[in-house]
Order: structure tokens, then C-alpha cells, then sequence
């Protein structure tokens, strides 16, 4: 790296419930950057946790220049937290790490090299991933929708220790949306994009965050926010059964005609409309959800609410 380079690098850290660890992932991630000799700002979002971290997050922007707090109104999820990190910085260059440490600030170095080989933006690939075997499933569930819906390149790897340049980060700050799903964006503004190796280590405090609810959580707001695929699936779905109707009904005014007709069928007669109205009900429900999440992207809220800002 050219000790030269006079690039301000924007690090992005969302905090919720690490108490106990973002003093340490501040520390390192400072003495990192002063040991490569290259200018940063931290900024950290606390994204309403249940423990005292806005209190020692606070006190870390009152002591170090360079580095920001964020106190958002609630808890409104990472993918909105990095969103708020996003329009707040001011760096040439923006780069976003988990708060537990599992990213290590030292690793930082390597995404900064890579991208500077013309790249716009850039993932950290782990050998391996120190994660529980739910969060791995749901990575390749997530992974394989990014590659239908965002076109990901089906050589790269997404991960949250990631680096993109200003021209990227401009375009997601234009991009008008109630649920932001960051990879999703970034892929969306981005046009060379690579991968390169880097460590991922255990939490060393306290457990994951991401529980299987907010992975299914996030699964639907990437099927319902960016895609058309559920929709899509019950067409297909209504035509099939569309079709088998017909044919029955077909069968049935056949067998009418050559065999007769008998007071008979009240089982399948109460089968047939409870399946066909459950299907439509689930119909309905799935367009009200489409219809519900158009009407709050087209109301121009905000994805967050900023209750206090500490620099």
C-alpha cells in the first residue's frame, strides 16, 4: 500500500448488544489503520440493542476524533443501520465490519490492496466460516437468491466484511427504499467486483445475533422487496390447479352423460372448496403483502430515525 494514499476509508460498524466488545473492534480497528498509515473515520450505528452499548459507544466518539455515534430511535435491523452508515459517510472509500470481531479489523488491509487493483467493489471470502450450521443453510439460501434476483456473479462470495467506493455508495444513497437489503444494493450500483481471502474468527463475546427468525425475516424481504418470484410461483401454481379443475370438471359432465348421476360426492364436494379457498386466501394474502410494502415505499418514510448524533 503507498503510504502516499490520502483517501479517507468510511468503516461502518453496526452495534447491537456488544457491550462488552466494541470498545476492543474500535481499538483494533484504529491501531490498524495507524499502522498502514492511512486516514479513517469509524462511524458506529447503535441499532437499539438491549444492553448498555450506546453508553460505551458514546463514550468512544467523545474520546477519539475520528470516530461517530449514531443513536437510532429503535432497533430497526442491521441492513437499515449500514444504510444509515452509508448516507452518513464521508470517506472516498466505505467499508462496513461486524462489531463482535469475527471480521478482524488487521484483515482490513486486504480489501483496501484489492480494490485498488479497479475494482468498485469488494467482498472478503472466508476459508471457513465460524458460524452455526443454520446460519450456513441460510447463507446458501440467501446466496442463491442474490444470484436470480441481483444477477450476483456465480464466482463471488457476499459476506459483510466488504469495501466499495464513493460512486457506489452515491448510488445506494439515491436508491428510495423502506427495506434496504445492502448486498442487494451494492450489487445493484456495482459493476467489477471481486473477492479476495480473508480470515473470519469465533465471536469472542456473547452469541450471534442472527437468529433463524431474522434469517427468514430477511429471505422475505429480499422475495418481497426486490423480486416478483412468489408471485411468479402462485400463477404458476393457480394454473395447475386451473387446469386440473378443468379436466375434472371435464370427467365429470363425461361420466354424467354415459353413466348417470347419483346423489353422491359431499366428501369431495367439501374437500374441493376447502382446498380452493384456502389457496385463494393465501392469494390474497401474499398480493396484500405486495400491496402493503408498495404503499409504504411510495410514502417516502425512512428507513431509520436518528435519536442522537455524537462526533
Amino acid at each position: 500500500m503507498n503510504n502516499l494514499d490520502q483517501d479517507l476509508y468510511s468503516i461502518i460498524i453496526p452495534v447491537y448488544n456488544s457491550e462488552k466488545v466494541v470498545e476492543l473492534t474500535v481499538d483494533r480497528t484504529l491501531k490498524a489503520f495507524k499502522s498502514i498509515k492511512l486516514n479513517c473515520e469509524i462511524l458506529l450505528i447503535y441499532d437499539g440493542s438491549r444492553d448498555n452499548s450506546w453508553l460505551k459507544i458514546k463514550e468512544l466518539a467523545n474520546n477519539f476524533e475520528n470516530v461517530v455515534a449514531i443513536n437510532l430511535l429503535k432497533n430497526y435491523g442491521q441492513h437499515s443501520a449500514v444504510f444509515c452508515g452509508i448516507h452518513k459517510a464521508k470517506g472516498d472509500y466505505l467499508i462496513t465490519i461486524d462489531d463482535d470481531l469475527q471480521n478482524p479489523p488487521e484483515e482490513i488491509i486486504k480489501l483496501i490492496n484489492r480494490i485498488k487493483e479497479g475494482y468498485d467493489l469488494v467482498f472478503g471470502r472466508f476459508p471457513e466460516k465460524k458460524h452455526k450450521n443454520y446460519r450456513k443453510l441460510g447463507t446458501k439460501i440467501i446466496g442463491y437468491l442474490n444470484t436470480k434476483i441481483f444477477q450476483k456473479p456465480k464466482d463471488i462470495t457476499l459476506t459483510n466484511f466488504r469495501i466499495f467506493n464513493r460512486e457506489v455508495a452515491d448510488r445506494v444513497k439515491n436508491f428510495n427504499t423502506f427495506y434496504p437489503y445492502i448486498p442487494g444494493l451494492l450489487l445493484m450500483f456495482s459493476s467489477a467486483i471481486g473477492n479476495v481471502e480473508a480470515n473470519h474468527q469465533a465471536r469472542e463475546v456473547g452469541q450471534s445475533n442472527y437468529s433463524l427468525i431474522k434469517i427468514l425475516q430477511l429471505v422475505a424481504r429480499l422475495l418481497f422487496n426486490y423480486s416478483s418470484y412468489p408471485l411468479k410461483l402462485l400463477t404458476g401454481i393457480g394454473f395447475v390447479i386451473a387446469s386440473l379443475s378443468f379436466l375434472f370438471g371435464l370427467f365429470t359432465v363425461v361420466r354424467a352423460v354415459v353413466v348417470g348421476t347419483q346423489v353422491q360426492g359431499w366428501t369431495t364436494l367439501v374437500v374441493l372448496l376447502s382446498f380452493f379457498n384456502g389457496f385463494l386466501i393465501v392469494m390474497l394474502g401474499m398480493l396484500g403483502e405486495y400491496i402493503s410494502r408498495i404503499m409504504t415505499q411510495i410514502s417516502d418514510q425512512k428507513s431509520y430515525q436518528i435519536k442522537e448524533f455524537v462526533e
